[in-house]
């Protein structure tokens, strides 16, 4: 009874451990003294901590411990309220191109730096699972050319386009 009880344990163990999801690859690096400061979401997957929103942005301030403090902004595209949110993010390890962002603790989401413009004037923004995606820039627009040169990276990340909704910024 003690073999099949273990047994049982390890399936579910190594199948809880695999991903149907293929690996996510990130920036080489990310100098996080440029990184921060703030950001205007162009494009997002849809979630429910953003339904509805317009001009949204993200704020990332180094704190004295090393984390990262991060605000979120946005207005209700509805009724104009404001809304913000207050978080802290933290690297995984020194590449500082993988951190997990909590403004709910002790929970913690993935948030994966895919591609970085070498002048850190736009960022590509996701979590290995797929489910998150963000454009990012220092401005509210983006040319043509550099969106276009973002949506065509997508297929070689695993990320389905279509399901990007382009943020009002104002």
């Amino acid at each position: 009874m003690l073999k099949i009880i273990i047994g049982i344990f390890l399936t579910f163990l190594f199948v809880g451990c695999g991903s149907k999801n293929p690996y996510l690859e990130t920036v080489d690096k990310v100098d996080i003294q440029k990184y921060k400061g703030t950001w205007y979401e162009i494009a997002r997957f849809e979630h429910f901590f953003e339904k509805g929103c317009k001009n949204v942005t993200a704020t990332y301030e180094l704190k004295d411990n090393g984390k990262i403090k991060v605000i979120n902004k946005c207005t209700n595209i509805d009724d104009g309220e404001k809304k913000e949110a207050e978080g802290e993010a933290y690297a995984l390890d020194e590449t500082n191109s993988k951190l997990k962002v909590s403004f709910f603790k002790p929970f913690y989401g993935d948030y994966w730096i895919i591609d970085l413009d070498d002048a850190y004037n736009y960022a590509l923004v996701g979590s290995p699972n797929r489910e998150y995606l963000w454009i990012l820039s220092r401005t509210k627009t983006i040319s043509e050319e550099v969106k276009n040169s973002i949506l065509n990276k997508l297929p070689n990340h695993k990320f389905d386009k279509s399901k990007f909704i382009w943020t009002i910024q104002e």
